[in-house]
């Protein structure tokens, strides 16, 4: 990365280069733990985009039921991404839909007992996975980068105006 900065100040001198060895970092470190979660979710034969909705579901606290918004909402998808996660995971019988009591509008996703057992099973295998891959690091520097890392994508959220949840955020 300081051969990408310099070649910049090379090329462009006054150019701003003091991002690129954080953001470029960012960049490679989630295109690896995104496509090493992949992996270990193809072995388990989930999708990232089931293990979102499923997760959301069970983070959410008995009875497991959420709106299609509030699932929006959490996963930052558009209505018409939950209406496809939902349809995929109610034919592998992962949730049931129905219309929310009195408010007939309101769709209503609750996760069923077959969801619960991969969820359960699929986020213990990522996270074992994913903690893994942070051994490299001691867990007060683990501690230290959470803490940075959550004070930069405060700032960031509120430079641009965005405060959606990601969908391995805080519910």
């Amino acid at each position: 990365m300081r051969d990408i900065a310099a070649a910049w100040e090379r090329e462009r001198p006054g150019t701003p280069v003091s991002s690129i060895g954080i953001v470029t970092s960012v960049w490679q470190l989630a295109k690896l733990f995104g496509d090493d979660r992949r992996r270990t979710l193809a072995r388990a034969g989930v999708d990232t985009a089931t293990l979102d909705l499923l997760s959301v579901l069970r983070r959410s606290g008995p009875p497991y039921t959420l709106s299609t918004r509030e699932i929006g909402r959490r996963s930052m998808i558009t209505a018409g991404a939950v209406s496809q996660r939902v349809a995929r995971a109610e034919r592998e019988n992962l949730v049931i839909r129905g219309p929310a009591q009195g408010r007939p509008r309101t769709v209503e996703v609750t996760l069923t007992a077959t969801g619960h057992e991969v969820v359960e099973a699929t986020v213990d295998q990522v996270l074992h996975r994913e903690a893994e891959l942070l051994d490299g690091l001691a867990p007060e520097k683990q501690a230290e980068l959470t803490a940075l890392l959550r004070t930069l994508l405060a700032d960031v959220q509120h430079r641009l105006g965005d405060d959606r949840l990601t969908h391995v955020g805080e519910d």
